[in-house]
């Protein structure tokens, strides 16, 4: 298989893994290309499948996940995922995180699973998109050269005193409802990464989308909020509104950000979310390793 690695020096631990990535790669004849400036990664996406590669392997964060596999959605080529940034949300869902050696591994002895993605204002996201609270902190953190979660919970800290919640209209499946939210998000995988788990029960291949708007916080329900984030369990409070669906519509006062995958785009009031079920081959480990997580019916597993 003809395999080309693709690497963002400056997301998280990439310039330490580069090492050994070039290594794995010069055993097995495969080249790798590094990223020069923003949105390199599709240029050399396009490129990689121009030369005739199945295999491209992101090595980075969501944000350069996101850009190669934009190239991809929709081919034959397989993603392959060697996470190197501060949350890792794809990798973490479908069991391809931790030491890079295993990543490196699960390259020759996983399998392609083929996983749902998303289009938020026709967008490609392929772990979660939103707007509210959650894109103006992503503003606010792609400013800081050092990433990580601790910055990232600093960041968020910092943004939260001055943010005033937005009031969002949700359409989907005959269901029309106005809240006032503080962040509405909507997931393909179950977390944003770092085991924030915003969407609790999403998969990234059940062929929907699953939306989670957060009530405005105040210092008497955000602490709540955020430990249920991280324990998983969000869709116990009644205050949260949870939905699933293939489309959403999800209409704002006026023109603002949304995020997709951590990279940030400007939008008019109303934004289109919608789901293309079984777009995307990703290497990922076999069934039969116990750190793979299930992500949906056996035969979307058995994809070639």
């Amino acid at each position: 298989m003809k395999t080309r690695f693709i690497v963002n020096p400056r997301s998280g631990r990439s310039h330490r893994a580069l090492a050994a990535v070039q290594a794995f790669a010069s055993a097995r004849l495969a080249e790798v290309t590094v990223t020069r400036r923003p949105h390199h990664a599709t240029e050399l996406a396009r490129q990689a499948l121009a030369d005739g590669c199945q295999l491209v392997v992101a090595v980075g964060g969501d944000g350069t996940i996101n850009e190669i596999a934009t190239v991809l959605a929709g081919r034959d080529a397989v993603l392959g995922l060697v996470p190197c940034g501060s949350g890792n949300g794809l990798g973490r869902t479908l069991g391809v995180h931790g030491a890079i050696e295993r990543a490196l591994a699960i390259l020759v002895d996983g399998r392609p699973r083929l996983i749902d993605s998303g289009l938020a204002d026709g967008r490609a996201f392929f772990v979660t998109a939103g707007l509210g609270f959650e894109a103006v902190v992503s503003e606010e953190f792609n400013r800081h050269s050092v990433r990580g979660l601790p910055r990232y919970l600093l960041t968020a800290a910092q943004t939260w005193r001055a943010y005033q919640p937005e009031t969002c209209t949700i359409t989907c499946d005959g269901l029309r409802e106005s809240r006032r939210v503080f962040t509405l998000a909507v997931a393909n995988c179950d977390q944003y990464g770092n085991g924030a788990r915003i969407a609790p029960g999403a998969l990234p291949d059940d062929g929907v989308l699953d939306l989670t708007a957060i009530p405005p916080t105040t210092w008497r329900n955000g602490p709540g909020l955020a430990a249920r984030l991280f324990l998983g369990s969000l869709n116990h409070r009644t205050d949260v509104l949870r939905l699933r669906s293939r489309r959403f519509v999800v209409e704002r006062a006026k023109a603002g950000l949304i995020h997709v995958d951590g990279e940030l785009h400007r939008t008019g009031a109303s934004v289109v979310f919608e789901v293309r079920p079984r777009s995307l081959r990703v290497m990922a480990p076999a069934p039969d390793e116990p750190s793979l997580l299930p992500v949906g019916p056996a035969e979307l597993a058995a994809a070639p």
